[in-house]
């Protein structure tokens, strides 16, 4: 989670303007920090050394430094001899904090999923590691889409930096809106919420929402979607989903893309597929090249199967 992660809020762009969410949206982040130093002293004329830490963990509201605030202070003196550090108590209140940030993102991604449910908004979170093709595929989806008349399409970019990915989407002419998380390694509910205030998806469209290239914490931020689709390339070894399990098993959709290079690597896409199975019995499984457009025509259909229930 963030105290795990290092995530920060305060570098979020939307379109290149740095924005602080105001009261109705604002980005909970939580640190713990740790600082260490030593008190001498003499004691039945010893000299002794005593360590203590001081540990500061604080949840705050990131929103136009606003005072309302909430601040969990703690100041722990940790004597070796009678004053020893309670790290169970330590790491429970971190997970606590934790467990109330993510209370707090799905209580907006619930707020999101009634909006897209009310306008028949067909969204998916599409999530990868960096360098899978998770652009390049989502460019060749969107041209395919267009050749069968299926237009009303919507586009949320997520990067640390750069509008590069946004420039891309720009040129198969659809709307799309940039959002830059700065040390955030994830897009979060709160993020969406406000960026389709100004996006503004057609009813009965398709809103693609490509998250920041990271197969950790996008696993557990929920943003809204109808289906989270995992992008997995063959170029990455047959292990990744055993490495990064909750990503797999958080996944309704698996897009095993450019298998246009089989030939060239020592991949085993079977084994691949029997470790994803491993960790989501129920996930689905697509070989596709974004490349050359093997399974295109697969995926396409469940996109427009899966759209139409939507929007009937």
């Amino acid at each position: 989670m963030c105290s795990e992660c290092g995530c920060g809020s305060d570098q979020i762009k939307i379109n290149g303007h740095k924005i602080d969410l105001d009261h109705e949206h604002k980005q909970m982040h939580t640190h713990a920090h740790v600082h260490t130093h030593t008190h001498d002293h003499i004691h039945n004329g010893q000299n002794h050394s005593h360590p203590h830490q001081h540990i500061h963990e604080h949840m705050h509201d990131d929103h136009n430094h606003h005072h309302d605030r909430l601040h969990d202070w703690g100041e722990i003196h940790d004597h070796s001899h009678d004053q020893e550090l309670d790290s169970y108590e330590k790491k429970s209140r971190i997970v606590q904090l934790e467990q109330d940030l993510l209370a707090k993102n799905n209580k907006y991604a619930e707020q999101n999923r009634d909006k897209f449910k009310q306008q028949e908004i067909f969204v998916l979170n599409l999530v990868s590691s960096p360098g899978s093709g998770k652009t390049s595929l989502l460019v060749k989806t969107i041209t395919e889409l267009k050749k069968r008349d299926v237009s009303n399409i919507s586009v949320i970019e997520g990067d640390q930096q750069t509008d590069n990915d946004a420039n891309k989407i720009k040129e198969t002419k659809v709307p799309v809106i940039q959002i830059n998380t700065g040390k955030g390694c994830h897009l979060d509910a709160q993020m969406i919420d406000h960026t389709i205030e100004d996006l503004k998806p057609s009813p009965k469209s398709l809103l693609f929402i490509e998250n920041v290239g990271n197969l950790v914490c996008p696993a557990a931020f929920d943003l809204g979607e109808d289906h989270k689709v995992v992008i997995y390339s063959v170029t990455e070894g047959e292990d990744k989903p055993l490495k990064y399990p909750d990503m797999f098993t958080a996944a309704d959709m698996l897009l095993l893309n450019k298998i246009d290079l089989l030939d060239y690597l020592d991949f085993d896409i079977d084994q691949a597929i029997v470790n994803a199975k491993k960790v989501n019995p129920k996930i689905q499984i697509m070989k596709i090249s974004a490349k050359t457009e093997q399974g295109f025509d697969q995926w396409i259909n469940w996109l427009l199967v899966c759209s139409q229930a939507k929007f009937n």
